[in-house]
């Protein structure tokens, strides 16, 4: 490519200070000039071929911002080499560590292109248990983003995981399993949300994120999922529980409507009854919030809420 460009990139990159220990603001300041010289097409290539020369993080930070701004196929290949670190010779710890911001953002600027070439890449990183959990997320998250179905095992597998660690990296394979939709990920999030000992008492943000992700795949109709929703409306966590409701209330089960219901009387947490009473307005009409609003079985606060969401209704119908 450079090539058919008449580019010196050697002689781009001497200007530039890429190979010496200049300061980096410095180095920033003269790739950043090159705009003014060159258009799209040149400018990514300059940014490719830099990228392959230089060892300075915060520069190679720079760069991957210019070539996440284009989003070029060409430039692929060299985010590639940065994430496996290619680019740096004699890798140590300590300068794994280095570029570890660096190798997160690639992962994330190879996630925007959604292409399904890289995926290979992507997945040794986020198989290795050696590697930082922090890249073996972004990893995670940028196969989410491309789609490809041959993610969806290796993803299935960091869920299913009991060894694996990182609560943080189960996250982001789960929140990866919603985008993908897959049907093959209903088991894996399903037992998520049944679990109930261990490391999900301590972090519920994972039921939470299975809740979602089943509800992005459309499944919540699904029998057994919503058997496992209809018994997340007892868990401990409120947030749990209104996730929960979000998804039975998109769920068109038929019913779901009166599981909800049950809600706004057998919870203890008020914020829980609010939000099961929007889902219920939402699947049906007005009816619900004046029965709310005449009955004494339901708290105070809870009619204050419904008389707020009458008002706020009323209001838009006049604007309307």
């Amino acid at each position: 490519m450079a090539e058919n460009l008449n580019l010196n990139l050697e002689e781009i990159a001497k200007n530039c200070n890429i190979f010496e220990n200049a300061q980096s603001i410095d180095v920033i300041s003269k790739i950043n000039a090159l705009k003014s010289f060159y258009h799209e097409e040149e400018l990514v290539a300059i940014y490719n071929y830099l990228l392959s020369k230089s060892q300075n993080p915060d520069v190679l930070m720079y760069l991957i911002r210019c070539c996440d701004e284009y989003r070029k196929p060409s430039s692929l290949e060299y985010l590639v080499d940065i994430l496996l670190l290619k680019n740096v010779s004699g890798i140590s710890e300590e300068l794994k560590e280095k570029f570890l911001n660096v190798r997160i953002m690639s992962a994330k600027a190879i996630g925007n292109q959604k292409s399904t070439t890289v995926v290979t890449s992507l997945l040794y990183c986020l198989n290795n248990k050696n590697e930082n959990y922090r890249v073996r997320l972004a990893c995670a998250d940028a196969l989410g983003r491309i789609g490809d179905k041959y993610a969806v095992a290796p993803l299935i597998e960091v869920v299913k995981d009991e060894e694996e660690k990182s609560v943080y990296l189960k996250e982001s394979a789960t929140i990866a399993l919603g985008l993908l939709g897959d049907d093959r990920a209903v088991d894996p999030l399903v037992a998520i949300i049944e679990a109930k000992q261990g490391i999900m008492d301590k972090f519920s943000f994972l039921k939470e994120r299975a809740i979602e992700a089943l509800n992005k795949i459309g499944l919540c109709r699904n029998d057994r999922v919503f058997k496992a929703l209809k018994s997340s409306l007892a868990d401990e966590s409120p947030q749990v529980r209104i996730e929960a409701i979000e998804a039975l209330m998109d769920s068109e089960h038929p019913q779901a409507f009166e599981i909800i219901k049950n809600v706004l009387i057998n919870d203890n947490d008020e914020e829980v009854k609010k939000n099961a009473l929007i889902a219920l307005y939402n699947m049906s009409d007005r009816e619900i919030l004046d029965e709310v609003i005449s009955l004494p079985i339901y708290s105070e606060t809870l009619k204050m809420a419904a008389v707020d969401i009458i008002n706020e209704y009323e209001s838009e119908d006049e604007d309307g």
